[in-house]
């Protein structure tokens, strides 16, 4: 069987409600690295955040990889090499900045050193949206008065907060007002996602799967939300967790039971602990 390269998003994927990995689907992963696959974490996580899933799964030992940031940095997990980065240009950060105060949204970024002090850096407020991403992460937070004074380097990410109902308008509101130099998304219904152009989870693995040694037709991805699509689309074989989105679930190839339900143990032992049948020669769909 030729070496695969699992990719998995965390929360509604890896992980169930509880924010844990299962005993069932942990089993499976690490049947499928001592096959000698791989498995990647891509998350819109910064890379703190997922670390704690790092270390559980022993990426370090196995092998593994994190692209973190929605793509914008992707990192090696047995040597900490950095395989690849791109971040979003200091001059974006104040028209995100003033269309956050028109609209009374609240707006995120990070330390310049995560690694030093790994800090969520909060430019207006803090709100319940803004809280659960610090906690989630296992991050501390602050609210900056200076915020676009402080934050005077490259980020890999701003994360905005606005209402479900609303979020949407304001995505589209973005993307007409910072054009092509950045690229907007949803990964939940409450956050607005900003990164640099062209940054996208399906555009950073296709950048890095070379060096990783796998061919995009052995690419494995799995995920639930809105910033899943396109990773989802790229793959060789695209996942959706039965808990996904209907928009993740119209774009895969294969949708598995949900991450309440061991959804990736059910991925692993299909695809990556099976030998293939003729019936593999098709890509096919299970509810």
């Amino acid at each position: 069987m030729e070496k695969k390269l699992l990719v998995l998003d965390i929360d509604g994927t890896l992980v169930n409600n509880e924010k844990q990995i299962t005993p069932k689907t942990k089993k499976a992963l690490f049947a499928a690295m001592e096959a000698g696959h791989s498995v990647m974490i891509a998350s819109g996580r910064p890379t703190p955040g997922v670390q704690r899933y790092v270390e559980e799964l022993r990426l370090a030992e196995y092998g593994g990889y994190t692209l973190t940031y929605n793509g914008a940095r992707v990192q090696d997990c047995r040597t900490g090499r950095e395989l690849y980065e791109k971040r979003l240009p200091n001059s974006m950060l104040r028209p995100i900045y003033e269309y956050a105060e028109r609209n009374d949204l609240g707006i995120i970024t990070y330390e310049k050193d995560m690694a030093l002090d790994p800090q969520v850096l909060s430019g207006r407020r803090l709100d319940d949206w803004i809280l659960w991403e610090a906690k989630i992460n296992g991050l501390t937070v602050g609210v900056r008065e200076d915020f676009l004074d402080y934050v005077n380097y490259d980020v890999y990410k701003v994360l905005l907060t606005a209402d479900p109902e609303r979020s949407e308008h304001h995505m589209k509101e973005l993307r007409e007002l910072l054009g092509p130099q950045a690229n907007v998304m949803r990964s939940e219904a409450f956050f607005i996602e900003v990164t640099a152009r062209h940054i996208d989870k399906a555009r950073t693995l296709a950048k890095v799967i070379g060096p990783i040694g796998v061919f995009q037709n052995n690419t494995i991805c799995c995920g639930d939300a809105f910033n899943d699509i396109s990773m989802v689309k790229y793959a060789g074989i695209g996942v959706a967790m039965g808990n996904a989105k209907p928009e993740v679930k119209e774009v895969a190839d294969y949708i598995t039971a949900s991450n309440e339900e061991d959804g990736i143990a059910q991925v692993v032992e299909r695809f990556l602990l099976t030998e293939p049948d003729e019936d593999d020669n098709a890509v096919f769909r299970q509810m």
